[in-house]
Protein backbone atom coordinates (compact mmCIF):
# COMPACT_ATOMS: atom_id res chain seq x y z
CA UNK A 1 0.00 0.00 0.00
CA UNK A 2 1.05 3.56 -1.17
CA UNK A 3 1.84 6.22 1.71
CA UNK A 4 -1.31 8.40 1.73
CA UNK A 5 -1.20 12.06 0.78
CA UNK A 6 -1.61 14.57 3.27
CA UNK A 7 -5.09 15.04 1.35
CA UNK A 8 -5.99 11.73 1.92
CA UNK A 9 -5.07 11.41 5.87
CA UNK A 10 -6.33 14.58 6.79
CA UNK A 11 -9.95 13.15 5.07
CA UNK A 12 -9.51 10.19 6.94
CA UNK A 13 -9.23 12.27 10.02
CA UNK A 14 -12.24 14.38 9.25
CA UNK A 15 -14.04 11.36 8.51
CA UNK A 16 -13.26 9.94 11.26
CA UNK A 17 -14.52 13.07 13.75
CA UNK A 18 -17.72 13.40 11.09
CA UNK A 19 -18.58 9.33 12.78
CA UNK A 20 -17.62 10.47 16.29
CA UNK A 21 -20.32 13.79 15.88
CA UNK A 22 -23.09 11.12 14.22
CA UNK A 23 -22.98 9.81 17.75
CA UNK A 24 -23.06 12.96 19.60
CA UNK A 25 -26.04 14.57 17.80
CA UNK A 26 -28.74 13.58 20.73
CA UNK A 27 -26.33 15.63 23.44
CA UNK A 28 -25.79 18.87 21.40
CA UNK A 29 -29.90 18.55 21.19
CA UNK A 30 -29.73 18.52 25.13
CA UNK A 31 -27.45 20.95 25.17
CA UNK A 32 -29.68 22.74 22.76
CA UNK A 33 -32.38 22.81 25.53
CA UNK A 34 -30.16 24.12 28.13
CA UNK A 35 -29.33 26.87 26.70
CA UNK A 36 -31.30 30.30 27.03
CA UNK A 37 -34.34 30.30 24.09
CA UNK A 38 -33.28 32.37 20.70
CA UNK A 39 -29.30 32.39 22.23
CA UNK A 40 -26.56 32.08 19.73
CA UNK A 41 -25.42 29.14 21.42
CA UNK A 42 -28.88 27.63 21.06
CA UNK A 43 -29.09 27.65 17.58
CA UNK A 44 -25.31 26.84 17.28
CA UNK A 45 -26.17 23.60 19.25
CA UNK A 46 -28.92 23.19 16.91
CA UNK A 47 -27.93 23.51 14.28
CA UNK A 48 -24.97 20.49 15.47
CA UNK A 49 -27.43 18.56 16.46
CA UNK A 50 -28.84 18.09 13.05
CA UNK A 51 -28.27 14.73 11.88
CA UNK A 52 -28.21 15.50 8.28
CA UNK A 53 -25.86 18.26 8.40
CA UNK A 54 -22.83 16.31 10.19
CA UNK A 55 -21.31 14.78 7.08
CA UNK A 56 -21.89 18.14 4.86
CA UNK A 57 -20.40 20.27 7.98
CA UNK A 58 -17.46 18.34 7.94
CA UNK A 59 -17.14 18.06 4.18
CA UNK A 60 -16.66 21.83 4.49
CA UNK A 61 -13.79 21.22 6.41
CA UNK A 62 -12.21 19.10 3.74
CA UNK A 63 -12.87 21.66 1.03
CA UNK A 64 -11.17 24.58 3.18
CA UNK A 65 -8.35 21.98 4.31
CA UNK A 66 -7.67 21.01 0.46
CA UNK A 67 -7.29 24.70 -0.65
CA UNK A 68 -4.60 25.31 2.10
CA UNK A 69 -2.80 22.37 1.62
CA UNK A 70 -3.13 22.86 -2.32
CA UNK A 71 -2.72 26.56 -1.55
CA UNK A 72 -5.23 26.93 -4.19
CA UNK A 73 -8.79 27.42 -4.09
CA UNK A 74 -9.15 25.94 -7.61
CA UNK A 75 -7.42 22.60 -6.44
CA UNK A 76 -10.65 22.32 -3.98
CA UNK A 77 -13.29 22.94 -6.53
CA UNK A 78 -11.24 21.17 -9.14
CA UNK A 79 -12.11 17.94 -6.22
CA UNK A 80 -15.49 18.85 -5.60
CA UNK A 81 -16.06 18.97 -9.46
CA UNK A 82 -14.89 15.39 -9.91
CA UNK A 83 -17.13 13.53 -7.83
CA UNK A 84 -20.13 11.95 -8.92
CA UNK A 85 -22.94 13.42 -6.23
CA UNK A 86 -25.80 11.53 -8.53
CA UNK A 87 -27.05 9.71 -5.57
CA UNK A 88 -27.77 12.68 -3.37
CA UNK A 89 -29.30 14.69 -6.12
CA UNK A 90 -31.39 11.82 -6.81
CA UNK A 91 -32.09 10.76 -3.23
CA UNK A 92 -33.50 14.30 -2.71
CA UNK A 93 -35.92 13.97 -5.51
CA UNK A 94 -37.08 11.08 -4.53
CA UNK A 95 -37.74 11.13 -1.52
CA UNK A 96 -39.85 14.89 -2.36
CA UNK A 97 -42.16 13.21 -4.67
CA UNK A 98 -42.48 9.73 -2.25
CA UNK A 99 -43.51 11.97 0.14
CA UNK A 100 -46.34 13.49 -1.28
CA UNK A 101 -49.96 12.96 0.00
CA UNK A 102 -50.97 10.91 -2.80
CA UNK A 103 -48.00 8.48 -3.04
CA UNK A 104 -48.10 7.82 0.57
CA UNK A 105 -52.02 7.35 0.88
CA UNK A 106 -51.88 4.71 -1.66
CA UNK A 107 -49.00 3.14 0.11
CA UNK A 108 -50.45 3.22 2.79
CA UNK A 109 -53.52 1.51 1.21
CA UNK A 110 -51.94 -1.06 -0.24
CA UNK A 111 -50.53 -2.14 3.52
CA UNK A 112 -53.63 -1.87 5.17
CA UNK A 113 -55.19 -4.45 2.30
CA UNK A 114 -52.63 -6.68 3.29
CA UNK A 115 -53.18 -6.08 6.86
CA UNK A 116 -56.99 -7.01 6.48
CA UNK A 117 -55.59 -10.93 5.80
CA UNK A 118 -53.63 -11.31 9.17
CA UNK A 119 -55.72 -12.60 11.93
CA UNK A 120 -54.44 -10.00 14.37
CA UNK A 121 -55.85 -6.30 15.59
CA UNK A 122 -55.56 -3.40 13.23
CA UNK A 123 -52.69 -1.97 14.85
CA UNK A 124 -50.36 -5.16 15.04
CA UNK A 125 -51.77 -6.15 11.75
CA UNK A 126 -50.60 -3.35 10.34
CA UNK A 127 -46.93 -3.28 11.89
CA UNK A 128 -46.72 -6.70 10.50
CA UNK A 129 -47.09 -5.67 6.62
CA UNK A 130 -45.45 -2.07 6.85
CA UNK A 131 -42.33 -3.77 8.15
CA UNK A 132 -42.62 -6.94 6.12
CA UNK A 133 -43.96 -6.07 3.03
CA UNK A 134 -42.71 -2.01 2.90
CA UNK A 135 -38.57 -2.89 2.66
CA UNK A 136 -39.19 -5.69 -0.05
CA UNK A 137 -41.31 -2.89 -2.09
CA UNK A 138 -37.86 -1.34 -1.82
CA UNK A 139 -36.23 -3.69 -4.43
CA UNK A 140 -39.00 -1.90 -7.12
CA UNK A 141 -39.76 1.46 -6.17
CA UNK A 142 -36.08 1.82 -4.71
CA UNK A 143 -35.24 1.97 -1.18
CA UNK A 144 -35.16 5.65 -0.57
CA UNK A 145 -38.38 5.69 -2.04
CA UNK A 146 -39.63 3.03 0.09
CA UNK A 147 -37.89 4.53 3.67
CA UNK A 148 -39.72 7.37 2.96
CA UNK A 149 -43.02 5.87 2.59
CA UNK A 150 -42.75 3.98 5.25
CA UNK A 151 -41.39 6.69 7.59
CA UNK A 152 -44.16 9.05 6.80
CA UNK A 153 -47.01 6.33 7.59
CA UNK A 154 -45.02 4.79 10.62
CA UNK A 155 -44.53 8.09 12.34
CA UNK A 156 -48.31 8.91 12.48
CA UNK A 157 -49.66 5.82 12.96
CA UNK A 158 -46.78 4.90 16.02
CA UNK A 159 -43.49 7.25 16.56
CA UNK A 160 -46.61 10.08 17.41
CA UNK A 161 -48.57 7.68 19.61
CA UNK A 162 -47.33 7.89 22.44
CA UNK A 163 -45.48 4.14 22.34
CA UNK A 164 -42.46 3.64 24.31
CA UNK A 165 -38.80 4.62 23.57
CA UNK A 166 -37.80 1.14 23.29
CA UNK A 167 -40.19 0.01 20.53
CA UNK A 168 -39.38 3.20 19.07
CA UNK A 169 -35.56 2.39 18.57
CA UNK A 170 -36.45 -1.17 18.19
CA UNK A 171 -39.06 -0.83 15.24
CA UNK A 172 -36.30 1.65 13.67
CA UNK A 173 -33.38 -0.50 13.57
CA UNK A 174 -35.81 -3.23 11.99
CA UNK A 175 -37.10 -1.00 9.66
CA UNK A 176 -33.66 -0.06 8.55
CA UNK A 177 -32.15 -3.35 8.50
CA UNK A 178 -34.92 -4.98 6.37
CA UNK A 179 -34.71 -1.58 4.14
CA UNK A 180 -31.07 -2.59 3.70
CA UNK A 181 -31.70 -6.29 2.75
CA UNK A 182 -35.16 -5.97 1.64
CA UNK A 183 -34.03 -3.87 -1.54
CA UNK A 184 -32.05 -7.04 -3.03
CA UNK A 185 -34.61 -8.78 -5.10
CA UNK A 186 -33.26 -7.01 -7.80
CA UNK A 187 -30.57 -5.59 -9.61
CA UNK A 188 -31.29 -1.89 -9.67
CA UNK A 189 -32.81 -0.92 -6.34
CA UNK A 190 -30.11 -1.20 -3.56
CA UNK A 191 -27.17 0.93 -3.41
CA UNK A 192 -24.84 -1.18 -2.61
CA UNK A 193 -26.21 -3.75 -5.34
CA UNK A 194 -25.65 -1.36 -8.18
CA UNK A 195 -22.33 0.01 -7.54
CA UNK A 196 -21.46 -4.37 -8.71
CA UNK A 197 -24.21 -5.47 -10.76
CA UNK A 198 -23.17 -3.91 -13.86
CA UNK A 199 -19.39 -4.86 -13.96
CA UNK A 200 -20.27 -8.30 -11.98
CA UNK A 201 -23.55 -9.16 -14.59
CA UNK A 202 -25.37 -9.84 -11.64
CA UNK A 203 -29.62 -9.29 -13.12
CA UNK A 204 -32.40 -9.16 -11.34
CA UNK A 205 -32.79 -13.53 -11.70
CA UNK A 206 -28.86 -13.45 -10.35
CA UNK A 207 -30.57 -11.53 -7.57
CA UNK A 208 -33.75 -13.29 -6.55
CA UNK A 209 -31.75 -16.58 -6.58
CA UNK A 210 -28.80 -15.56 -4.41
CA UNK A 211 -30.33 -13.21 -2.49
CA UNK A 212 -34.10 -12.61 -2.79
CA UNK A 213 -34.99 -15.13 -0.93
CA UNK A 214 -32.91 -14.72 1.75
CA UNK A 215 -33.98 -10.82 2.09
CA UNK A 216 -37.90 -12.03 1.90
CA UNK A 217 -36.98 -14.73 5.00
CA UNK A 218 -35.20 -12.23 6.98
CA UNK A 219 -37.56 -9.32 6.87
CA UNK A 220 -40.39 -12.06 7.54
CA UNK A 221 -38.51 -13.43 10.62
CA UNK A 222 -37.15 -10.39 12.24
CA UNK A 223 -40.10 -8.89 12.01
CA UNK A 224 -42.62 -11.73 13.63
CA UNK A 225 -39.76 -11.80 16.25
CA UNK A 226 -40.36 -8.39 17.21
CA UNK A 227 -44.21 -8.56 17.17
CA UNK A 228 -44.00 -11.14 19.69
CA UNK A 229 -41.78 -9.16 21.74
CA UNK A 230 -43.69 -5.43 21.46
CA UNK A 231 -47.02 -7.42 20.75
CA UNK A 232 -48.79 -6.21 23.81
CA UNK A 233 -47.85 -2.85 23.41
CA UNK A 234 -48.84 -2.70 20.07
CA UNK A 235 -51.94 -4.21 20.54
CA UNK A 236 -52.89 -1.23 23.09
CA UNK A 237 -52.08 1.46 20.23
CA UNK A 238 -55.20 2.94 18.64
CA UNK A 239 -55.93 2.53 15.66
CA UNK A 240 -55.55 5.77 13.64
CA UNK A 241 -56.60 5.87 9.76
CA UNK A 242 -55.61 8.91 7.80
CA UNK A 243 -58.83 10.90 7.53
CA UNK A 244 -57.47 13.32 4.74
CA UNK A 245 -59.26 14.95 2.01
CA UNK A 246 -59.84 12.53 -0.48
CA UNK A 247 -57.21 11.80 -3.91
CA UNK A 248 -58.39 11.78 -6.94
CA UNK A 249 -57.77 8.52 -8.57
CA UNK A 250 -56.21 10.74 -11.53
CA UNK A 251 -53.53 12.70 -9.53
CA UNK A 252 -52.73 9.54 -7.88
CA UNK A 253 -51.78 8.10 -11.25
CA UNK A 254 -50.28 10.85 -11.87
CA UNK A 255 -47.60 10.77 -9.03
CA UNK A 256 -47.25 7.04 -9.80
CA UNK A 257 -46.02 8.39 -13.08
CA UNK A 258 -43.93 10.66 -11.85
CA UNK A 259 -42.24 9.02 -9.12
CA UNK A 260 -41.58 5.79 -11.93
CA UNK A 261 -39.81 8.44 -14.07
CA UNK A 262 -37.62 9.51 -11.07
CA UNK A 263 -36.75 6.11 -10.88
CA UNK A 264 -36.26 5.26 -14.23
CA UNK A 265 -34.03 8.31 -14.74
CA UNK A 266 -32.12 7.98 -11.57
CA UNK A 267 -28.72 8.40 -13.50
CA UNK A 268 -29.34 10.95 -15.34
CA UNK A 269 -29.87 13.69 -12.97
CA UNK A 270 -30.67 16.54 -15.78
CA UNK A 271 -33.77 14.85 -17.13
CA UNK A 272 -34.85 14.33 -13.46
CA UNK A 273 -34.24 17.68 -13.16
CA UNK A 274 -37.00 18.73 -15.82
CA UNK A 275 -39.17 16.30 -14.35
CA UNK A 276 -39.08 16.88 -11.15
CA UNK A 277 -39.96 21.02 -12.70
CA UNK A 278 -43.03 19.74 -14.21
CA UNK A 279 -44.52 17.74 -11.05
CA UNK A 280 -43.32 20.69 -9.17
CA UNK A 281 -46.08 22.34 -11.27
CA UNK A 282 -48.99 19.64 -10.93
CA UNK A 283 -48.36 20.03 -7.34
CA UNK A 284 -49.04 23.86 -7.52
CA UNK A 285 -52.18 23.16 -9.40
CA UNK A 286 -53.30 20.59 -7.13
CA UNK A 287 -52.60 22.14 -3.54
CA UNK A 288 -56.32 20.95 -2.06
CA UNK A 289 -55.32 17.51 -2.66
CA UNK A 290 -51.50 18.31 -1.18
CA UNK A 291 -49.54 18.22 1.92
CA UNK A 292 -46.57 20.71 2.22
CA UNK A 293 -43.56 19.46 0.09
CA UNK A 294 -41.02 17.57 2.09
CA UNK A 295 -38.39 20.25 0.57
CA UNK A 296 -36.01 20.77 3.91
CA UNK A 297 -35.98 17.07 4.71
CA UNK A 298 -34.58 16.21 0.99
CA UNK A 299 -32.37 18.88 1.38
CA UNK A 300 -30.56 18.11 4.30
CA UNK A 301 -30.67 14.12 3.52
CA UNK A 302 -29.05 14.98 0.13
CA UNK A 303 -26.71 17.68 1.98
CA UNK A 304 -25.46 14.47 3.86
CA UNK A 305 -25.21 12.08 1.26
CA UNK A 306 -23.24 14.41 -0.72
CA UNK A 307 -20.90 15.19 2.62
CA UNK A 308 -20.57 11.59 2.87
CA UNK A 309 -19.26 11.19 -0.75
CA UNK A 310 -16.79 14.01 -0.45
CA UNK A 311 -15.29 12.69 2.65
CA UNK A 312 -16.08 8.62 1.71
CA UNK A 313 -13.98 9.09 -1.90
CA UNK A 314 -10.67 9.94 -0.21
CA UNK A 315 -10.70 6.49 1.81
CA UNK A 316 -10.14 4.36 -0.35
CA UNK A 317 -6.34 4.01 0.09
CA UNK A 318 -6.97 2.13 3.04
CA UNK A 319 -10.14 0.38 2.22
CA UNK A 320 -9.04 -1.06 -0.80
CA UNK A 321 -5.91 -3.14 1.06
CA UNK A 322 -8.52 -4.24 3.98
CA UNK A 323 -11.04 -5.60 1.31
CA UNK A 324 -7.88 -7.40 -1.18
CA UNK A 325 -6.84 -9.15 2.36
CA UNK A 326 -10.24 -10.31 3.99
CA UNK A 327 -11.62 -13.93 2.49
CA UNK A 328 -14.63 -15.84 3.49
CA UNK A 329 -16.22 -15.69 6.52
CA UNK A 330 -13.77 -12.26 7.44
CA UNK A 331 -15.29 -10.97 3.92
CA UNK A 332 -19.04 -11.22 5.04
CA UNK A 333 -18.54 -10.00 9.08
CA UNK A 334 -15.73 -7.48 8.13
CA UNK A 335 -18.29 -6.14 5.43
CA UNK A 336 -20.95 -6.36 7.95
CA UNK A 337 -18.62 -4.24 10.49
CA UNK A 338 -17.14 -1.69 7.77
CA UNK A 339 -20.81 -0.99 7.13
CA UNK A 340 -21.59 0.33 10.04
CA UNK A 341 -18.68 3.39 9.44
CA UNK A 342 -18.89 4.15 6.24
CA UNK A 343 -21.63 4.01 3.40
CA UNK A 344 -22.40 0.42 1.70
CA UNK A 345 -22.63 1.53 -1.28
CA UNK A 346 -18.50 2.90 -1.02
CA UNK A 347 -18.00 -0.48 0.18
CA UNK A 348 -18.90 -2.51 -2.28
CA UNK A 349 -17.38 -0.18 -5.27
CA UNK A 350 -14.09 -0.42 -3.94
CA UNK A 351 -14.59 -4.37 -4.01
CA UNK A 352 -15.14 -4.07 -7.49
CA UNK A 353 -12.19 -2.10 -8.03
CA UNK A 354 -10.35 -5.33 -6.57
CA UNK A 355 -9.35 -7.17 -9.65
CA UNK A 356 -9.61 -11.71 -9.94
CA UNK A 357 -12.06 -11.46 -6.76
CA UNK A 358 -13.56 -14.62 -6.68
CA UNK A 359 -17.68 -14.95 -6.88
CA UNK A 360 -17.64 -16.51 -3.45
CA UNK A 361 -15.99 -13.59 -2.39
CA UNK A 362 -18.10 -11.08 -4.10
CA UNK A 363 -21.19 -12.46 -2.66
CA UNK A 364 -19.88 -12.31 0.98
CA UNK A 365 -18.81 -8.46 0.47
CA UNK A 366 -22.38 -7.59 -0.67
CA UNK A 367 -23.96 -10.18 1.52
CA UNK A 368 -22.21 -8.33 4.44
CA UNK A 369 -22.71 -4.90 3.36
CA UNK A 370 -26.66 -5.08 3.09
CA UNK A 371 -26.57 -6.92 6.24
CA UNK A 372 -25.02 -4.05 8.42
CA UNK A 373 -26.66 -1.56 6.39
CA UNK A 374 -29.55 -0.82 9.94
CA UNK A 375 -26.98 -0.12 12.19
CA UNK A 376 -26.00 3.48 11.67
CA UNK A 377 -27.61 5.72 9.97
CA UNK A 378 -24.47 6.14 8.11
CA UNK A 379 -24.55 2.67 7.09
CA UNK A 380 -26.86 2.89 4.11
CA UNK A 381 -28.09 5.73 2.01
CA UNK A 382 -31.63 5.41 2.35
CA UNK A 383 -31.55 5.89 5.83
CA UNK A 384 -30.84 10.20 6.51
CA UNK A 385 -34.13 10.41 5.01
CA UNK A 386 -35.73 7.84 7.40
CA UNK A 387 -34.42 9.68 10.01
CA UNK A 388 -34.59 12.90 8.36
CA UNK A 389 -39.03 12.21 8.80
CA UNK A 390 -38.68 10.46 11.66
CA UNK A 391 -36.44 12.68 14.50
CA UNK A 392 -38.95 14.88 14.89
CA UNK A 393 -41.34 12.66 15.99
CA UNK A 394 -43.42 12.98 19.59
CA UNK A 395 -41.14 10.09 21.00
CA UNK A 396 -38.65 11.55 20.75
CA UNK A 397 -39.02 14.38 22.27
CA UNK A 398 -37.30 16.64 20.15
CA UNK A 399 -34.37 15.58 21.14
CA UNK A 400 -33.49 13.44 17.80
CA UNK A 401 -32.49 10.09 17.44
CA UNK A 402 -29.63 8.56 19.50
CA UNK A 403 -27.35 6.63 17.18
CA UNK A 404 -26.57 4.06 20.11
CA UNK A 405 -30.57 3.09 20.40
CA UNK A 406 -30.51 2.79 16.67
CA UNK A 407 -27.57 0.15 16.98
CA UNK A 408 -29.12 -1.61 19.79
CA UNK A 409 -32.50 -1.88 18.14
CA UNK A 410 -31.08 -2.84 15.04
CA UNK A 411 -28.89 -6.13 16.54
CA UNK A 412 -31.74 -8.21 16.46
CA UNK A 413 -32.61 -7.98 12.82
CA UNK A 414 -28.77 -8.12 11.82
CA UNK A 415 -28.30 -10.90 14.04
CA UNK A 416 -31.60 -12.40 11.88
CA UNK A 417 -30.10 -11.23 8.46
CA UNK A 418 -26.39 -12.58 9.23
CA UNK A 419 -28.66 -16.15 9.83
CA UNK A 420 -30.04 -15.96 6.11
CA UNK A 421 -27.11 -14.49 4.63
CA UNK A 422 -24.70 -16.18 5.62
CA UNK A 423 -25.03 -19.15 7.88
CA UNK A 424 -28.06 -20.98 6.15
CA UNK A 425 -26.64 -22.65 2.74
Amino acid sequence: MSSPSTVEQLASVLFALAVIHTFCVKRFAHWAHASPPGSIRQNALHFLAETEVVFGLWATALFLGIATVSKSVQDAVAYIGGLNFTEPKFVFLVMVVAATRPVVKLAEAFISLAARALPLGESVSFYVSALFLGPLLGSFITEPAAVTLLAMVLKRRYFDRGISTRLAYATLGLLFVNVSVGGTLTHFAAPPVLMVAAKWNWDTPFMLTHFGWRAIASCGLSTLLMTLVFRKELMQIPVDRDTGAHVPAWLTSTHVVFLALVVAFAHYPDVCLGIFVLFLGVVTATMQYQDPLKLREGLLVGFFLSGLVTLGSLQAYWLKPLIQSLSGGAMFYGATGLTALTDNAALTYLGSLVEGISDDLKYALVAGAVTGGGLTVIANAPNPAGVGILQGAKVFNNEGISPIGLLLGALMPTGVAVAFFWLVG
